[in-house]
């Protein structure tokens, strides 16, 4: 198994208790980057995984695929989850991760691309709307 699978892997399984071994995965100074985080350390790539499973009553990743070229790999995913005030789990957010390898396998920087307008902002009664009509307006077809 790659670094990167295993990074996979251990993201596909992660719960609250794996937040105590998250240097076995990454780094000391490693740089956790999404569309609402740039965390540096693991401090707070901790910080930002403990918010998720603290405003989260589900909260899952699939991996989808993986793609490694030396140091440098993809991961594709899906990201299940429901929010605690949710009667039901909300539609799966796609996306990809640009990561980042150090020469001991550990993770040295972790880059998430998805579309938080399209994905998730979308889902949310009031900003939903909103979105729909961006959208809209913006859209050429």
């Amino acid at each position: 198994m790659t670094p990167l699978a295993a990074y996979g892997e251990f993201f596909a399984n992660m719960t609250p208790a794996d937040l105590d071994r998250l240097d076995t995965v990454f780094i000391e100074n490693a740089r956790f980057v999404d569309p609402f985080n740039d965390a540096q350390g693991l401090g707070e790539i901790r910080a930002v995984f403990a918010h998720m499973f603290t405003q989260c009553a589900m909260a899952r990743f699939e991996v989808l695929e993986t793609v490694q070229d030396g140091s440098v790999g993809y991961i594709r995913w899906r990201f299940h989850f429901q929010l605690k005030r949710d009667k039901n789990p909300r539609h799966p957010i796609e996306g990809v991760s640009r990561v980042v390898m150090g020469q001991d396998g550990r993770v040295r920087e972790h880059i998430d691309y998805w579309d938080a307008a399209g994905e998730l902002y979308t889902q949310f009664p009031v900003l939903g709307g909103l979105m729909r009509w961006l959208k809209a307006k913006l859209s050429a077809v």
